[in-house]
Order: C-alpha cells, then sequence, then structure tokens
C-alpha cells in the first residue's frame, strides 16, 4: 500500500487512459469517485486528466463520441495512470501506449488497470511475478495468456503496492474507492460511497459472483441475517460454530453456503469486518486503542496491533495520527 499522496499538500494527478471503443462506465468510475464531489466535502481534490494516443472525438462502445483533450505527454505529470477495461482482451494494445505505461511504472507512477485493463498492464509486462486479477470471464485465458502472473480470479481487485487491478465491472468502483480510502482513510472514502449509494466495502470478492446465486428462504435468509447480526456484534467472541448454530445449520452445511456467497472463510470474514470497523473508531474517536481493541472483537490490543499492522503496514497509533478525519 503507498503511502498517501496527500500527506504533503502537493495535489495528486490521476491521468486517465481513453482509446476508441472504451466502455463509458469504466471511464466514468475513476471521475465519480475522484471528481468534484470531494471539493464539495472539503476534501483535497484530485486533479483529473483525460488523454488517449491523439486529442479530439474517439467513439465509445455505446455509439457515442467523446472528446479527448490530451495526448500521452500529460503521463510526465500524472502520480496515478488508471487504463480502464480494454476493448478486446485478444487485441494486443499499441506499443506507444505500452511504452507509455512501462516509461510512467519507472519514475514511480501508481498504475491500475480495471478490469479487462490488467490485459494491458500484462501485455507492458508489468504484472510479471506480480499477483493480479481481471474479470473471471476471462481469467482461464488472462492465466493461459501469462503464465508468469500469478491470477487471483476471487478477489474484486489486487493492491500491489504501485500497482493495482481490479475485477470484474462494477469491481472498479470498489478499487477507486479503495485507492481513495488509501490516500484519505476510510471516514472519506465512506463519504464518498455513501453519496454514490454504494458499499464503501463489499463482503467477499468476486467468486460470489461466479456461483450461481443462494435461493431466497422465505422470512428471510438465515445466513444473511446471521452476517447482518454478526456485523452488529463484533465485540462479542464469534466464531464458525457459534454462526452456524445462530443460522440453525450444521457446521458443515454453515462453511460450505458461507463460501458459496462471501468467497472467504469465516475467520477472515471476521477479520476484515473488524480491521475496518477499527479503521472508523481510530479516524473519528478519542477511544483508546485498548478500547477499539475490545469494541471490535479483538481478543487483546497486543493481537490488535499485530492484525492491525500486518493488514495495513502501519501501526493502529500511526494510522489515527496520518488518517484522522479532515
Amino acid at each position: 500500500m503507498l503511502k498517501s499522496p496527500f500527506t504533503s499538500g502537493i495535489e495528486h494527478t490521476i491521468a486517465l487512459i481513453t482509446f476508441e471503443g472504451i466502455s463509458p462506465f469504466h471511464l466514468s468510475v475513476p471521475c465519480m469517485v475522484f471528481g468534484d464531489d470531494l471539493a464539495r466535502l472539503g476534501i483535497p481534490r484530485y486533479r483529473l486528466l483525460i488523454c488517449g494516443i491523439e486529442t479530439g472525438l474517439i467513439s465509445t462502445m455505446s455509439g457515442f463520441n467523446i472528446e479527448v483533450p490530451h495526448d500521452f505527454s500529460v503521463l510526465a505529470q500524472a502520480d496515478t495512470v488508471i487504463v480502464p477495461a480494454w476493448r478486446d482482451p485478444d487485441e494486443r494494445p499499441p506499443e506507444i501506449l505500452l511504452q507509455a505505461l512501462r516509461t510512467a511504472h519507472s519514475r514511480g507512477a501508481r498504475i491500475v488497470g480495471l478490469c479487462l485493463g490488467a490485459f494491458v498492464l500484462a501485455e507492458a509486462g508489468l504484472l510479471d511475478g506480480r499477483t493480479a486479477t481481471t474479470h473471471w470471464v476471462w481469467a482461464e485465458d488472462f492465466a493461459k495468456k501469462y503464465p508468469k502472473i500469478k491470477l487471483d480470479q476471487k478477489v474484486l481487485y489486487v493492491d500491489d503496492g504501485d500497482i493495482l487491478t481490479s475485477a470484474g465491472t462494477a469491481a472498479a468502483i470498489d478499487c477507486c474507492i479503495h485507492m481513495l480510502r488509501c490516500d484519505h482513510g476510510a471516514e472519506v472514502a465512506n463519504r464518498i460511497a455513501r453519496r454514490m449509494v454504494v458499499a464503501p466495502h463489499r463482503h467477499g470478492g468476486q467468486a460470489q459472483y461466479i456461483e450461481q446465486p443462494l435461493p431466497k428462504a422465505k422470512g428471510g435468509d438465515p445466513l444473511t441475517m446471521t452476517l447482518d447480526w454478526a456485523i452488529g456484534n463484533l465485540e462479542q467472541p464469534l466464531c464458525l460454530d457459534l454462526l452456524a448454530a445462530r443460522a440453525a445449520m450444521s457446521r458443515r452445511n454453515f462453511t460450505r453456503r458461507f463460501k458459496m456467497k462471501t468467497g472467504t472463510t469465516v475467520s477472515q470474514w471476521l477479520l476484515n469486518h473488524r480491521l475496518a470497523s477499527a479503521q472508523r473508531l481510530l479516524e473519528t474517536s478519542d477511544k483508546t486503542i485498548d478500547r477499539i481493541a475490545e469494541i471490535v472483537g479483538f481478543g487483546s490490543a497486543v493481537s490488535f496491533r499485530q492484525h492491525f499492522t500486518a493488514t495495513f503496514s502501519i501501526s493502529p497509533n500511526a494510522y489515527r495520527k496520518q488518517y484522522r478525519r479532515i
């Protein structure tokens, strides 16, 4: 995870790559997350540069045209470069685009591939030896085409420090909100997510969309109701057996259905929610580290510090100083 680019008060520039046949949705997601709402909320805004191989009109996959005001020369100014979903995973991107990405990465820019944008980053050689993700429909093709890349097709996004990739379509929102969270903290990311009417952090990963959806139980799905209850009672000593009993399921059946729904294990799911709750408390309250550890359900402050530092590469105290509410 990169250090927040705003800690020094310097404006952060994002270059958004465009091309013929681009998806308007994937183009608009970064614009929505990093756009004008930040300024209206009193948060340091990003400088967005829409660029392409050439300036002028290009056609989108939806049949209308958009104006591209900048060429790739503006990439020299970019702190972050975002490549939206590539138009065709079987089509090799132009060499001028691949070289521009290599140059930006070599000078320290954060590089992001949304959905099929991961194919572009892979063609540029930026993902070799790294973990990445992409849309699950093309995951098998991606794995065969790029054997040097460790593909994780179950997650919504992969943050590998200076390079990020996201899974299919709407996971672009998750990835961009995650970057906002890294740059400004959980509270700011949550505020923007609420304005966009999306979840600031979705349960599980892409695997939940690969599987067939679970049938809705009469009177409410007991598994979903149990998970909702668990999120509201993180301070309790939650475990697999307790949750299975509350859902009136056997341990084996609960484990199977939980994995299908969330794409992860009970222990990892609980850890993720406890850490997310801890982030919010660190940013928005003056509660002690010991008290936060108790509220979010860690057995001790020592355990809390160990898990938090291992996940975010920063201690709870340092996180509180760096990411307090703006």
